[in-house]
């Protein structure tokens, strides 16, 4: 969803340096002592700023040429976009609907839809301009937009950080799907990466661009024997918390250019392993030498290969992680990973649907049918480690009306219904009446007039959400 507001300019503090006091009683000593002290004071701080490291910059994917800029006005005026896909009981879609034929609600309260677009294989109909609000003083004439016709825009987002080194073959493999059955001739799209595949091209025509892009794929995420003997905080696994961050902050400024188009369905190309903030917990507490002796001793007191007096005589003195005071002080913070993690993806969500730009997640580990021979960890954490990544990229797709391909190997079939779905759509434009900017969750609902009797499928956003105002 699609909301234009006010944007918040973030600065950075400057560093002050002490000015050096001079004494009244060596005031006659000469002007040349100051000059030489100023002097020295600013070749100082010029190799100070020399070898400060470059600020990071945003990225530009997703970011399209619109021509000459128009001129803004902030009248508190909030547009709103949302796609609507509409089929017959045939799933054949319909597309001689007009604007008289729809109604939109937000909240219960219908608008007054000032632009309806259809875009029907791949190819734009009927846009256009849209009215602007009434303001007040000086308004200067607009000049001609530029004719760009694209009627899908995709980007391909490569989270590497969550991707297996030993899975690059496959994640290659569905990239290039991706490129032969979803990119077309004339569709727009741009490619990123979030780690060392440092792949970042902006948005283009050129798809020899995404072939080129698929050869540099190299997955870099943590293996299971990582992830276990990795450092721990009171949040979970320091490592994996830094890598969705970096990942989800990469995601949410791609999304962020995307909000700039308001007349296009926009689709993310979603391509990870999914994310657990607390992976393996028994087995991390056991990760160390002798609590995995411990663990194994454990077990076969449990099994009766061993006595409790045997057990107590070689590991008595060993405290038990489970039941150690300050082991469970320690992890107390990590019964909350998984509100966590839901809070990130709530958030991500929220941005896509201001952007009116839908997930379709590709998990490229494809029918996990049991635990690879190469994991030595309980079958139970690793069903609940499989459940909480797959589920992850499931409520991606679903708060934003995508799709999720995971746990599937029919990548082709996927990628052919996604092409369907992102083909044919209509596009809804209106005015929100409703200026409070408190209410920032809005709901949405879409209803064709005089069709009611006929056995017809409408699909469209749920809601959307207000992005924050200043502090």
């Amino acid at each position: 969803m699609h909301a234009s507001t006010n944007s918040v300019d973030s600065g950075f503090a400057i560093m002050q340096h002490m000015r050096p006091k001079i004494s009244r009683r060596h005031s006659g000593v000469g002007a040349a002592v100051i000059v030489a002290t100023v002097a020295c004071s600013a070749l100082v701080l010029a190799q100070t700023s020399r070898q400060r490291p470059p600020e990071p910059t945003a990225t530009t994917v997703g970011q399209i040429q619109q021509g000459v800029p128009q001129p803004t006005f902030r009248a508190g005026v909030i547009l709103v976009t949302t796609d609507v896909i509409v089929r017959d009981r045939d799933g054949v879609f319909m597309p001689d609907l007009t604007k008289d034929d729809f109604r939109i609600f937000e909240d219960g309260v219908e608008q007054e839809i000032v632009e309806l677009v259809l875009v029907h294989g791949g190819r734009v109909y009927n846009q256009l301009v849209l009215p602007s609000p009434v303001q007040e003083g000086i308004i200067l004439p607009s000049s001609r937009p530029t004719d760009d016709t694209a009627g899908r825009i995709f980007v391909v987002f490569i989270d590497d950080l969550h991707l297996l080194t030993s899975s690059t073959p496959k994640v290659r493999q569905v990239v290039k799907m991706i490129a032969d059955n979803l990119v077309h001739e004339g569709d727009l799209f741009g490619i990123i990466s979030t780690g060392p595949s440092s792949i970042s091209i902006d948005m283009t025509y050129d798809r020899t661009l995404l072939y080129e892009a698929v050869d540099r794929i190299m997955g870099d995420g943590l293996s299971v024997r990582e992830m276990i003997m990795s450092q721990d905080n009171s949040r979970g696994v320091t490592e994996l918390l830094y890598r969705a961050h970096v990942a989800f902050k990469t995601a949410r400024e791609v999304l962020r250019n995307l909000e700039q188009v308001t007349n296009r369905r926009k689709v993310f190309i979603y391509v990870s392993n999914g994310y657990d903030f607390n992976p393996f917990p028994e087995s991390r507490m056991y990760s160390g030498l002798l609590g995995q002796q411990a663990r194994a001793a454990q077990n076969q007191l449990n099994s009766g290969q061993i006595t409790q007096a045997e057990f107590d005589d070689s590991y008595a003195g060993i405290p038990d992680p489970l039941t150690d005071p300050f082991a469970v002080l320690q992890r107390q913070g990590q019964q909350f990973a998984f509100a966590d993690l839901s809070a990130e993806l709530a958030e991500l969500t929220r941005v896509a649907n201001r952007a009116n730009t839908s997930f379709y997640v590709f998990d490229p580990r494809g029918l996990i049918a049991g635990m690879p021979i190469d994991v030595d960890v309980p079958a139970a954490e690793w069903s609940d480690y499989v459940f909480k990544t797959q589920s992850s990229l499931r409520m991606l797709a679903e708060l934003t009306g995508g799709m999720a391909v995971v746990n599937r190997n029919d990548f082709v079939d996927a990628l052919r219904q996604i092409d369907a779905e992102t083909s044919d759509y209509y596009i809804i434009s209106f005015y929100s009446t409703n200026p409070d900017p408190t209410v920032r969750t809005r709901r949405l609902r879409v209803e064709l007039v005089g069709r009611e009797d006929e056995d017809i499928n409408v699909r469209s956003r749920t809601q959307y959400t207000l992005p924050r105002g200043p502090a």
